[in-house]
């Protein structure tokens, strides 16, 4: 069986479509949900094992639609309520079905508010802080936090199977140090919330600036997600792919895309 990494979710903090909005991108997801964006997270599955990467506030949908009933353990990439707050989703697979707690690793600085916001799960999380740049065997696959550039400590991770695979959801631009990690990288995923202006150009990405880092690193692969599609200039899915096909290797990431490592 070959390791899969699967996108549970691929929108930015609102979702698409998003319960106030009606912009063009929001009208297109209600018309046809293959559009809609849940919040961001991951999920790498080798066979025996299945790592959860952050949990977004829509875990459990993403959970059932995605089929998937048990998690080994949880990375989160940083504490931001749309990559934490599904975390409480947990609860009752620990309690009835696991009866041994999950390892939840995290940012170091995060550990504080995790204990003060989850209190009720306290034996059933064991939150340890990930360390940047150590990679953690998973047997037929590792997985590495590597520094990104946000508003908060933030890891992108790098996971390697027989291909190589940078998942930044969160991020403007990459550091040097994780520049040199991930150049050449079979596939990136990453941060391109903005279509248009960058309102947080210190923590996130437009479309453009990810397709630029992409070429920078010789990605085989770069495929654009975190896209909140209605910040700044609102741009509906099929806007947006005519606008990217020129650029040779890039797509955009959708909620279910699996790809093979």
């Amino acid at each position: 069986m070959a390791v899969i990494f699967k996108l549970l979710g691929t929108g930015a903090g609102p979702g698409v479509p998003s319960f106030y909005c009606n912009c063009a991108a929001c009208q297109e997801a209600r018309e046809n949900p293959r559009f809609s964006r849940t919040r961001s997270g991951a999920i790498l599955d080798l066979g025996e094992k299945k790592i959860l990467i952050d949990a977004s506030p829509d875990l459990r949908h993403q959970l059932l639609r995605e089929k998937i009933d048990e998690l080994s353990c949880i990375f989160l990439t940083h504490w931001h309520y749309d990559h934490f707050g599904g975390l409480g989703e947990v609860e009752f697979y620990v309690r009835l079905v696991r009866h041994e707690p999950l390892t939840l690793y995290l940012p170091p600085s995060a550990v504080e508010e995790y204990q003060a916001a989850f209190p009720h799960l306290q034996d059933l999380l064991v939150p340890v802080p990930w360390q940047f740049g150590r990679s953690y065997d998973f047997g037929r696959a590792t997985l590495t936090p590597l520094p990104a550039n946000h508003s908060i400590e933030t890891a992108g991770m790098l996971v390697v199977g027989e291909k190589s695979l940078a998942y930044f959801t969160d991020t403007c631009g990459l550091p040097p140090e994780t520049l040199k990690r991930v150049q050449g990288i079979d596939v990136l995923i990453c941060d391109a919330t903005f279509h248009g202006e960058n309102w947080y150009p210190h923590s996130h990405m437009s479309v453009e600036q990810a397709v630029v880092l992409g070429r920078e690193i010789g990605a085989g692969r770069t495929i654009l997600t975190h896209l909140a599609m209605h910040y700044s200039q609102a741009v509906t899915v099929h806007e947006l792919e005519q606008e990217i096909s020129s650029y040779p290797g890039v797509s955009l990431a959708f909620d279910g895309l699996k790809l093979e490592l």
